[in-house]
């Protein structure tokens, strides 16, 4: 359900405006959410399971238009909802085949200095100490620039091809509140400040004496070590958090320091992001200490004219197959089962593994979005998955940002391309100094952890209003 128009409503806010937070969006697949295009000659996406200059590359960019972080989306299974099958998935590259974000990390902060990175991993497939570990390994080696996505893994395909029983949606998120306590324990409480001792001439490499060792026993876990490595700059990565369901909210203003929401209008996000502050501050949070990032797919030209010609070219390779196995895929209903201009409604899915607030967006008939219909959803999908497609001048693709911002509250953008790494380019060269004229961006080549270019320099740790802060080493004490 593209946006295309660029019209602004008028912003209701006195006062300085918000600094708009910009990640770039991606993913290990040739296809991520804009489909088809894999097919111009032009797109190096099907490059990137290959070659990692791909990545490299990109990292230089987004660094180079001091974007705050690569924010790289994951997935175990395939779409095969679609005609009861993964065969159009396969065939249409729909996020397939897919490689594992965390590898590139490494080699991207190699050659960047600012520029963050989060990747998207699931609680439902690992244990708590193999995160722990890598995670840390990460957040050392980037510097303290790397973040985690979290996600529970909504999709049946996913949890059968790992071996594990598909679990309840609710269910997943109670696990995954037990999975971080779990997991703050790790990175917070196991290792004291001071345990790093690095001593030559007494031979003490680390005091074994503040080292605490980890007992976390519940119905889901029993888990008993210490860290095995010891403190990265944030101990805890920065921690993103994608789903807006009841469930999805409550765990986000608990656990949350980003959201990424997803949604064709703003006024279906407005409501939701004022629930996840209105819980975070019920928590004893400050509601604004959440950011909240929509994802957004602009097509950015130097003129109106440009920018539509760029779209049209889009439009030729766009893959509607693709487009309505993917949303298929993530509102578990069939499309392949109704005619084209039927009216897609909540009351249409029949399953558990779907994303719950995809499915209630269905609910949502305002003017700035056609009927939910096949023919509608798969055209629109095909192009930016389910969010955003504005189509304009830098100046213009701005406005529509500033208006999302005012309408919805939100603090930024996951911003996903079209074809790579022109659309990225547009977005640093023609869109970012737009931004940075209005007031409203980064300063030129900010530094610092993931977490202080969010929340301001010396902020590398855990807020004290934040969940996780109860389990710092000072703090926690492990019950008998």
């Amino acid at each position: 359900m593209s946006t295309t128009n660029g019209t602004s409503i008028p912003p209701t806010s006195v006062g300085p405006k918000k600094r708009i937070l910009l990640n770039g969006f991606d993913m290990f697949t040739p296809s991520h959410l804009s489909f088809g295009q894999w097919r111009r000659p032009e797109d190096r996406s099907k490059d990137k399971r290959r070659d990692l200059t791909y990545w490299t590359d990109l990292a230089q960019l987004l660094e180079r238009g001091d974007i705050n972080a690569l924010f790289l989306a994951d997935t175990y299974g395939q779409h095969d909802v679609y005609k009861a099958s993964a065969e159009p998935t396969v065939r249409t590259a729909c996020q397939y085949p897919m490689g594992d974000p965390s590898i590139p990390v490494t080699a991207m902060a190699a050659v960047t200095k600012n520029l963050g990175f989060a990747i998207t991993t699931s609680t439902s497939y690992e244990s708590p100490f193999v995160i722990a570990k890598r995670f840390s390994t990460l957040d050392h080696l980037t510097k303290g620039r790397f973040g985690w996505n979290i996600v529970t893994s909504f999709k049946e395909s996913a949890a059968n091809a790992v071996g594990v029983k598909f679990v309840e949606h609710d269910k997943r998120y109670e696990i995954a509140d037990d999975y971080l306590r779990c997991l703050y324990k790790i990175w917070e409480s196991s290792w004291a400040d001071d345990a790093l001792k690095e001593d030559a001439k007494e031979e003490v490499y680390a005091d074994f004496e503040r080292i605490r060792y980890i007992r976390h026993k519940s119905d889901n876990l029993d888990i008993s070590g210490p860290h095995i490595l010891d403190p990265s700059p944030q101990r805890t990565p920065f921690l993103f958090q994608a789903g807006t369901s009841s469930a999805g909210m409550k765990f986000a203003a608990t656990h949350s320091e980003g959201v990424f929401v997803a949604a064709p209008s703003p006024h279906i996000l407005a409501p939701r992001v004022a629930n996840i502050r209105a819980t975070a501050a019920a928590l004893g949070r400050d509601p604004q200490s959440i950011k909240i990032f929509a994802v957004v797919t602009p097509i950015i030209g130097r003129t109106d004219a440009e920018a539509q010609e760029k779209y049209k070219r889009a439009l030729e390779f766009a893959s509607t197959e693709a487009g309505l196995s993917f949303y298929s895929g993530n509102a578990g209903i069939d499309l392949s089962k109704y005619d084209l201009d039927t009216e897609i409604t909540p009351g249409d899915v029949t399953v558990d593994s779907r994303v719950h607030s995809l499915v209630d967006s269905l609910k949502y008939h305002g003017n700035d979005i056609p009927a939910w219909t096949p023919r509608n959803i798969g055209k629109a999908i095909s192009i930016g998955g389910n969010g955003p497609v504005p189509v304009g001048s830098a100046e213009r693709v701005a406005d529509v940002l500033e208006e999302w911002m005012d309408v919805a509250d939100l603090d930024g953008f996951n911003v996903g391309y079209v074809v790579s790494p022109g659309s990225f380019e547009d977005l640093v060269d023609l869109l970012v100094p737009v931004l940075r004229q209005r007031g409203r961006y980064a300063p030129i080549g900010e530094s610092g952890t993931l977490r202080e270019r969010v929340f301001g320099k010396g902020q590398s740790r855990l807020r004290d209003d934040h969940v996780g802060s109860q389990y710092k080493y000072d703090n926690y004490v492990e019950s008998a």
